[in-house]
């Protein structure tokens, strides 16, 4: 019996230091203003094979764009040009940190920002929280497995 209770504590002990190291999915929405003549930058950690969505929409008195570019971990950048509503999807093929870039130089109208961005985590090309499903499937069933056999006379 005491076999049993410690083979289920470890299980358990695994499984909660599994899910601390695994991030979870994350997705953020906020508003934020970029005043004129100023720049605003916003920066993601993402790491190989995330999938990320980034949307945002502007909001001036007059002119409802700002110009937007992209910051990679390698160093190089992409240029978006003046944008108001903005939807772009990409996946990440380097880990490090990505900049997203709101400029509103040479304007002295300021710009309501209204970002939302999701970033999905994939494991071996499996979205994160099936490919946890799956690893909590097969260790309950190993677990199973263990207890019949160790329960079984011999």
């Amino acid at each position: 019996m005491i076999r049993h209770k410690t083979g289920l504590v470890s299980f358990l002990f695994l499984a909660v230091i599994f899910s601390i190291l695994v991030r979870a999915a994350e997705a953020t929405a906020m508003d934020f203003t970029v005043h004129g003549g100023d720049e605003i930058t916003k920066s993601l950690s993402l790491a190989v094979d995330d999938h990320i969505v980034i949307k945002f929409t502007v909001v001036g008195a007059s002119e409802s764009s700002i110009h937007f570019y992209m910051s990679y971990p390698n160093g190089t950048e992409k240029d978006f040009g003046s944008v108001g509503d903005f939807n772009y999807s990409f996946i990440c093929d380097a880990e490090g940190e990505y900049a997203l870039h709101f400029s509103n130089a040479g304007t002295s109208e300021d710009r309501l920002i209204t970002l939302d961005y999701e970033i999905d985590h994939y494991i071996l090309g499996i979205p994160q929280m099936l490919f946890l499903a799956i690893i909590i499937a097969v260790v309950c069933v190993a677990a199973v497995a263990v207890f019949i056999f160790m329960g079984k006379p011999h």
